[in-house]
């Protein structure tokens, strides 16, 4: 079906806007609703002011909207769920019950379709919905889930107290792992200190050794090989043993002579004593 719009429709057509759409889509919402007219001869006529109607619409409701933004911003929302022991709701918190919220806050209807809540609000404790207002406005606001039967503000401030408790306990922890690793730079740097104070020693001690001539050693006369001393040895063995022997002879031969010698003797004498 071809219908003129009468009014914006977000991302499907402005108003003044001739377009085909679907027929149930055409009877069901946009017609119902004012916000397009079958396009007849007599609509057709009126292209131009209704044109002109709807950036009038256009402007108004930015203007409207706009207003609205900032009246919503930064607002918060308590919204009193029952919960466990372990702070898990039953049930969840949706974007109707946040969108009925805003409309009792502001006295104007708000769309649940505008209000964005995030998927993890299945506990206690503060989250943050995005409010698309129109397609150039938008908003953040707070949403505090309490337990069932308790002050928002009360509660609140008990939320806000362990949150505090809990940094100043991290707090402490980071306190003592940084003077632990400052206790840890300090030491390194002493000794990395000692031992830039050690090293000017050992240099001048180098130095010095440096400087002093070494003494020459003593040529080693090259060894004597083992083998040729015995051989020298076997060599000169017999020799050795012929003079000894020949003394040995010579000793004897002597004695014989005197031997011989008494005994010559012995006769001449025993003559002169007859």
């Amino acid at each position: 079906m071809k219908v003129v719009f009468l009014e914006d429709v977000e991302g499907v057509a402005q108003g003044g806007d001739i377009k085909e759409v679907k027929n149930g889509f055409a009877r069901n919402y946009l017609i119902p609703k004012a916000l397009a007219v079958p396009a007849t001869h007599d609509a057709l006529q009126r292209i131009e002011k209704l044109a002109d109607n709807a950036e009038k619409t256009r402007l108004k409701t930015l203007k409207d909207m706009t207003a609205l933004g900032e009246e919503l911003s930064g607002v918060r929302i308590d919204v009193e769920m029952r919960a466990g022991t372990g702070g898990r709701l039953y049930g969840s918190v949706t974007n109707a019950i946040i969108a009925a919220k805003l409309a009792e806050l502001t006295g104007r209807q708000i769309d649940r379709r505008t209000v964005t809540v995030p998927d993890s609000v299945r506990e206690l404790g503060v989250y943050t919905a995005n409010v698309k207002l129109h397609a150039e406005v938008e908003t953040e606001i707070d949403i505090l889930v309490h337990p069932l039967g308790t002050d928002a503000e009360g509660y609140l401030a008990e939320m806000e107290g362990r949150a505090k408790d809990g940094a100043e306990a991290a707090g402490g922890i980071d306190d003592v792992t940084a003077a632990s690793a400052e206790a840890e730079e300090a030491e390194a740097l002493e000794a990395s200190e000692e031992s830039s104070e050690d090293e000017p020693e050992a240099t001048e001690a180098s130095i010095g050794a440096e400087e002093e001539p070494a003494e020459a050693e003593p040529e080693d006369e090259p060894p004597v090989a083992e083998e040729t001393v015995a051989n020298e040895a076997a060599a000169e063995g017999p020799e050795a043993d012929a003079e000894e022997k020949s003394s040995a002879e010579l000793a004897d031969e002597s004695e014989e002579v005197e031997a011989d010698k008494a005994t010559a003797e012995e006769p001449e004498a025993e003559q002169e004593k007859s």
